[in-house]
């Protein structure tokens, strides 16, 4: 199957990136290669990084199931469907992930994730402007270790068809990362195919780790 083409960023969002560059709010890339490097959050209806805390406590959980020391993800391939300012994705990269997708609309955030790509010297991300579900549809069946699902939470049409679509990407043993308003109930998520492994609640952010349930059963 053809890969739809992919949009191009415009100039005016090159230069809306270099505003966004300077913004007054940061996140941090907490682990691995890149550990400390700043990235800027900009002033968006929406836009909601994970938190530190929730990220630390993620990558201790997705190191675990790799089985690695000093939190590493070798060979792990991963897509981050709604990724904003990359925390999840380029934490993932920086923590020696083999490939990574940063899938994002925003064309300012689009054109800012490239210079983030460009200064960090990130062979192993690929960043696309597009639909996150659409993405993660693309994707070859069977072949991601992790997706990273954090859409906004007042867009709740996006998060069934999203995690639908993350199923069917993941290989056997693959997980997928939740962050919603709310936490899931057992018999919603059962109706995807999906069970929780970790789950966490951080202020207003409900953080679950899911498992195919087939992968669980066995």
């Amino acid at each position: 199957m053809k890969s739809a083409p992919r949009k191009s960023v415009p100039a005016k969002s090159t230069a809306a990136a270099a505003k966004l560059a300077k913004a007054p709010h940061f996140v941090r890339i907490i682990g691995g290669e890149w550990k400390r490097t700043r990235l800027a959050v900009a002033d968006k209806a929406g836009l909601r990084p994970t938190p530190d805390r929730v990220r630390e406590t993620l990558f201790n959980w997705l190191a675990s199931l790799a089985g690695a020391v000093g939190g590493e993800l070798p060979g792990w391939r991963c897509v981050d469907a709604f990724a904003g300012t990359g925390a999840l994705g380029l934490e993932a990269a920086s923590r020696g992930a083999e490939s990574v997708l940063l899938c994002e609309q925003d064309a300012a955030l689009v054109a800012q994730l490239q210079i983030l790509k460009t200064k960090l010297s990130a062979e192993t991300v690929r960043v696309e402007r597009g639909n996150g579900v659409t993405a993660l549809e693309r994707t070859p069946a069977g072949s991601l270790h992790v997706v990273f699902l954090d859409p906004p939470f007042d867009n709740v049409a996006l998060y069934a068809p999203a995690l639908s679509a993350a199923v069917r990407a993941l290989r056997p043993g693959g997980v997928i990362y939740l962050e919603a308003a709310r936490q899931w109930d057992e018999q919603e998520l059962a109706s995807l195919g999906l069970v929780v492994y970790r789950h966490l609640k951080a202020g207003a952010v409900h953080a679950h780790l899911l498992q195919r349930a087939a992968d669980a059963a066995a």
